[in-house]
């Protein structure tokens, strides 16, 4: 089943419409974007908790890994240039973090709130190699922005 990113975005304006904790965002966000895609095997947060050092958040799957600094890693990267990672391969990453020793390819986005702050990032790996499209990335995108405008 792939994502109908018309619906997801729907379930997601409801279900978060009003709410400013971003934690609180982050949980119901992993837990239906997970769920709204079989290519989707882990899917969650890291949040920024210290210059250039982010922990896991609210997420959906098997373990994630407790720390990931800016200059490490996919997350690390889209943390560390405020720029979406679309990676079909993680083997050919460089600096890949293998926190779960089947995921293939990953999708990260930087999150941020309408003042520009970034929270965290969104985290989507995928046991599939190639797994992710620019349409997932643009999708998934706008929903987050929608949703984490006015997060504290």
């Amino acid at each position: 089943m792939k994502a109908d990113y018309d619906r997801l975005e729907k379930t997601i304006v409801a279900l978060t419409e009003g709410e400013k904790d971003a934690v609180a965002l982050m949980a119901t966000i992993a837990c239906e974007v997970h769920q709204a895609d079989d290519r989707f095997d882990w899917t969650g947060f890291y949040r920024v908790v210290a210059p250039d050092l982010m922990k896991i958040g609210p997420y959906q799957g098997g373990h994630g890994c407790l720390m990931i600094p800016f200059d490490k890693g996919v997350c690390g990267a889209a943390a560390r240039t405020g720029e979406v990672q679309l990676v079909p391969d993680v083997d050919v990453f460089p600096g890949h973090i293998a926190c779960a020793s089947s995921t293939r390819s990953e999708l990260v986005l930087p999150v941020r709130n309408k003042r520009g702050s970034l929270l965290g990032v969104f985290d989507i790996d995928s046991d599939q190699p190639d797994a992710f499209t620019q349409e997932d990335a643009d999708r998934l995108a706008a929903i987050l922005d929608q949703a984490f405008a006015f997060a504290r």
